[in-house]
């Protein structure tokens, strides 16, 4: 493969700003050829990849989670294999990948060449690498601030958390999973592709990038102090170890609500429930270790 990349860098995510100067000296001394382009607004990202797509032959992408989101679509369109530049809040799917965080062995990594196939998850039209889901962790995204992530870092997911989950309500909703269906009232409903979500939270103890299928799982509290079982459990993904959590895994996974509920991606609000999910095998390629 060349070594042609265009340089994609959220200036707005936590370590966006001073990073650019220190990725474009480690990519020199790795004898790229670099297109450079910070980005103020992640929304420009696929116009700026579909641009520059017949000059380049790979895409580097420096942000969190939600930049690379915003980037993933015309990824899949132009088939143009992904780098990661771990500076966002989170970071989930560096975990997934075991990609290191510091800048320059994450350019090290891109720079060796190492890539391999990942699966993506899809909804209604959207691509997704890690997770989507709706109830609490749409609450959570909505209340969770620049300024929080800023400030408290990975910590600002659980300090949100705690905020919001006194006014969460639960709602009804009829799930499909590979044709066999079943109904819920539950907090949150989430669906993963990847296997760290939320600040490396596992979405299934054995979930993985490349397994070809999703994670399901929904969360259906009854009482307060569940919450605190919860926490100890969703780290290492054994949710499924509580009664009250409902787990499954699938290719194609449905949910319909009564009305609409808002649904996240990678923690970016995309899209609205009735909802169609499936896993796309072998979608993208990015650069591992």
């Amino acid at each position: 493969m060349g070594k042609r990349a265009l340089l994609l860098i959220n200036r707005h995510s936590r370590k966006g700003e001073k990073s650019l100067p220190l990725a474009v000296e480690y990519f020199y001394a790795h004898d790229m050829e670099l297109i450079i382009k910070p980005v103020k607004h992640p929304q420009e990202l696929g116009m700026v990849v579909r641009e520059y797509q017949n000059q380049i032959d790979f895409v580097i992408v420096g942000g969190g989670d939600g930049t690379l989101n915003a980037v993933v679509d015309s990824l899949v369109e132009t088939n143009l294999p992904l780098g990661i530049l771990p500076l966002g809040t989170a970071n989930d799917l560096a975990r997934t990948l075991n990609l290191p965080l510091t800048m320059k062995e994450a350019c090290d990594v891109i720079g060796a060449g190492k890539m391999k196939s990942i699966d993506l998850g899809w909804v209604n039209g959207k691509y997704f690498f890690n997770v989507a889901s709706m109830g609490l962790s749409v609450d959570i995204t909505e209340k969770l601030s620049k300024g929080i992530k800023r400030r408290w870092g990975i910590f600002a997911y659980g300090i949100t958390a705690l905020q919001v989950i006194g006014a969460t309500r639960a709602f009804r909703a009829k799930i499909k999973v590979d044709g066999e269906s079943f109904s819920v009232k539950t907090v949150q409903i989430a669906i993963g592709n990847g296997r760290y979500y939320g600040g490396g939270m596992a979405i299934a103890n054995d979930a993985a990038i490349d397994d070809q299928r999703l994670d399901l799982y929904s969360i259906e509290l009854n009482h307060w102090w569940q919450i605190f079982p919860l926490i100890w459990h969703l780290p290492e993904g054994r949710h499924h170890q509580l009664d009250w959590v409902k787990s499954m895994a699938g290719k194609t996974i449905e949910v319909h609500t009564k009305k609409s509920y808002n649904i996240n991606t990678d923690g970016e609000i995309t899209t609205i429930t009735p909802a169609k999910f499936k896993v796309i095998p072998h979608a993208l390629q990015v650069f591992v270790p």
